[in-house]
């Protein structure tokens, strides 16, 4: 079953094409800069070893950049299918729909679910909705099939979703935590039962731009730091995470519209809002290294959160046998990797700080006495999405 995997950024569109259900990716390839004069446009043959990458191209919106991918896959000296009637799938990685919260068939009652919750997820859900409907007006006869982020939650207890609110905002909105980067953990949980087998318990923390913690028992998720928005949880690289609801409230009694207290929340908070620097670890932690005091906070303050949550999940599965460093900050950050390890010896973790420096790839970081054995594996939620849905549809 060959299925192509598309993940859209609010600039960007990256796609893989899996051979399933070995889970080749025959095809892999990403366009920067979607709506510029100068975006970036890379692709490659895994089979036949062809690659090419164009730059200061003229890709104006999304269909355009959806044209031009699907022209490089078609192509006699660069394609990997003779005939787009070869593709069997085409699977997102959405965000949230209003009422659909797992794996879906993108049918126009599921695309309209998205756009009611624009609201809750303005970053994600237009992008999405608008590459949804450009590949269904290119490909009308293929299935469409959106993996949502909350998918992976669905599992958690209503206990642990459930706000302290009237019960009746559950009923009429929906209103709980609904969990997101499904897509991410659940792909560590996959890979954790490779190792492991049926009974594991995993803490996965998935730090990046955006970032989340989760707790996973057998290989369903059992709690997650974020709630109801992408605002929630840990801090992000402008969002702000968990904060005080009476903050708004307060903000604008002294005067702030709210306009200007959204801003603030979510572009210009997270690493960003504390640093004063960058949303980008790398250039805080180098700030930090030059005595930069706000930049040695960002640090400390994200690092504390994500240590926060741990020590909650752990109580909650009842001990710890795996915590996984993944996403970008948690594959790359030597320094954040070993600042929450460091906390966590009272939980069982053994670290140890000559495997992290060398770390890349997939690497245990943990010595070989530690009770909790701690991972750093790299991100690959396109090919969950594959298995996914492989699993479902095929």
């Amino acid at each position: 079953m060959l299925i192509l995997v598309c993940n859209v950024g609010s600039t960007s569109l990256k796609y893989k094409l899996f051979d399933m259900p070995s889970a080749e990716a025959i095809v892999e390839c990403r366009t920067e800069r979607v709506g510029r004069e100068d975006a970036i446009f890379t692709y490659k043959n895994n089979r036949s070893g062809f690659s090419d990458k164009a730059e200061c191209l003229s890709i104006p919106d999304y269909a355009s950049g959806i044209r031009l991918f699907l022209k490089y896959l078609l192509d006699e000296k660069s394609g990997a299918l003779e005939s787009i009637d070869q593709l069997d799938a085409v699977g997102f990685k959405t965000v949230l729909a209003k009422g659909f919260y797992g794996v879906h068939e993108l049918t126009d009652d599921v695309i309209s679910a998205m756009e009611a919750y624009v609201s809750v997820a303005p970053a994600h859900n237009p992008p999405y909705i608008q590459a949804i409907k450009v590949f269904k007006e290119i490909l009308p006869d293929r299935l469409m099939v959106g993996c949502f982020e909350t998918a992976f939650h669905t599992t958690i207890p209503l206990s642990r979703r459930i706000y302290a609110l009237p019960y009746e905002w559950y009923e009429k909105y929906g209103i709980c935590r609904l969990g997101y980067h499904g897509a991410s953990h659940s792909y560590v949980s996959r890979r954790i039962k490779e190792i492991a087998g049926e009974h594991f318990r995993l803490i996965s923390c998935h730090m990046g731009g955006s970032g989340s913690i989760c707790a996973i028992e057998d290989g369903r998720s059992m709690d997650t730091s974020f709630g109801f928005s992408l605002q929630t949880g840990i801090p992000h690289a402008n969002r702000s995470g968990d904060m005080d609801a009476y903050i708004i409230p307060f903000l604008l009694s002294q005067g702030m519209s709210m306009e200007q207290i959204m801003q603030g929340i979510d572009k210009k908070g997270g690493l960003l809002g504390i640093s004063g620097i960058s949303n980008d670890l790398r250039d805080i932690q180098e700030a930090a290294e030059a005595g930069n005091e706000r930049a040695a906070l960002a640090i400390d303050a994200f690092c504390d959160s994500v240590v926060r949550y741990i020590g909650g999940f752990y109580v909650e599965l009842g001990g710890m046998d795996y915590l996984v460093f993944t996403g970008g900050i948690g594959e790359n950050s030597k320094l954040v990797r070993e600042k929450i390890c460091s906390r966590l010896e009272c939980l069982g973790v053994r670290f140890d700080s000559a495997k992290n420096s060398i770390a890349k790839g997939e690497y245990i970081i943990s010595s070989a006495d530690s009770p909790v054995t701690v991972l750093v594996i790299p991100a690959n939620e396109e090919v969950g999405i594959a298995q996914t849905i492989y699993e479902q549809f095929s």
